[in-house]
């Protein structure tokens, strides 16, 4: 037995920890919202024009790639394009890097980034991720982790080439009970004055996939939003009924616009719209973008998009298997949303 003085030392000491970590948690939750858009909200709509072929095709059989092509993030930089995708090759997700002069035609350049199993990372995955370049440096926020508990890490370039993880995860799961306690994924990132705000897929313990959002000075240290969700799962029978993930997010004619994957019951994945005034509050539009080809007739996802005026260029994943995950026969297209302006509407 313990003398009491220690015991009571003990207790005491165990007691401060547990308000330091409780105190240091609820550092990492906040009230905020975006800035407001630039210029007054316009009514407008939005039409959607697609190539017909996937752009970039999953590789041979033996490749990094040779199952699955998907979630492309492009990043346009002196002219060049340039496509982070992932690659699946029947075990493991991988990223690589695609270059092109006009979105259209890409070159493989190769695998440049993949799980470390000696790290918090697993064997699984290092991929599902979204590139931005920042003050002079490409920051890459990728998922990884245990299939289904999976994490988000941040891996920096100066050439966007080579790679340097950091060691631990940047944004993890949230406490138990909570709507991203089983785990997150899926960034996509927006810098917007002195911040950087992340959107990301929560999987609760009901295996209930939304949508939430964190902001961050840095990159690395995040303010998960309190309020979170920022979007919830659709109505019974609607498109994305059975879950949310892949936002991708820009911002013109005064809103905030969001295209997403939505899943339904049967798995089969369309991509939605919606508008914010202020990042947080979202209203669904009357847009879903299904796969109308042989190579993506189950499966539309994974949107990534380049803003010119009154157009946005997106590229995305496609399949022609209805899966939750992976062997998709996943390839990468792209697309056109033009924004036609409409009278009297709000």
């Amino acid at each position: 037995m313990y003398p009491r003085t220690g015991m009571s030392r003990a207790l005491r000491l165990l007691a401060l920890s547990s308000c330091l970590l409780i105190l240091a948690a609820c550092r990492r939750y906040g009230e905020f919202t975006l800035p407001p858009p630039g210029g007054a909200p316009e009514p407008v709509a939005w039409k959607w024009t697609v190539v017909k072929e996937p752009v970039i095709a999953h590789g041979q059989e033996a490749d990094w790639d040779g199952v699955d092509a998907l979630n492309p993030s492009v990043l346009i930089l002196k002219n060049e394009f340039l496509n982070y995708y992932s690659g699946f090759d029947g075990k493991t997700w991988h990223t690589g890097l695609a270059t092109s002069a006009d979105g259209l035609k890409w070159t493989k350049q190769g695998r440049i980034l993949s799980p470390d199993p000696a790290t918090w990372e697993g064997n699984y995955i290092a991929a599902n991720g979204h590139i931005i370049y920042s003050a002079g440096r490409f920051l890459y926020w990728y998922q990884a982790g245990p299939k289904g508990r999976t994490q988000i890490g941040l891996a920096q370039s100066a050439d966007g080439r080579k790679f340097t993880k950091l060691p631990h995860p940047v944004l993890e799961t949230g406490p138990y009970g909570s709507w991203d306690e089983v785990s997150i994924g899926d960034p996509y990132v927006i810098q917007i004055g002195g911040y950087y705000y992340l959107y990301y897929l929560g999987q609760d313990r009901a295996r209930r996939q939304r949508l939430g959002v964190a902001r961050s000075r840095d990159g690395i240290e995040w303010t998960k939003l309190r309020s979170n969700p920022v979007m919830e799962i659709g109505e019974p029978g609607s498109f994305d009924e059975q879950g949310l993930g892949e936002p991708a997010l820009w911002q013109s004619h005064g809103y905030y616009w969001m295209i997403y994957t939505g899943r339904d019951r049967r798995e089969r994945r369309r991509m939605g719209l919606a508008r914010s005034i202020d990042g947080i509050r979202w209203e669904r539009q009357n847009l879903v973008i299904s796969g109308e080809e042989p190579w993506n007739s189950h499966v539309v996802c994974d949107p990534t998009v380049e803003v010119k005026d009154n157009l946005v260029r997106v590229w995305f994943g496609g399949g022609n298997a209805a899966s939750p995950d992976e062997n998709l026969h996943g390839q990468i297209g792209a697309g056109m949303l033009s924004a036609v302006h409409v009278k009297g509407v709000r």
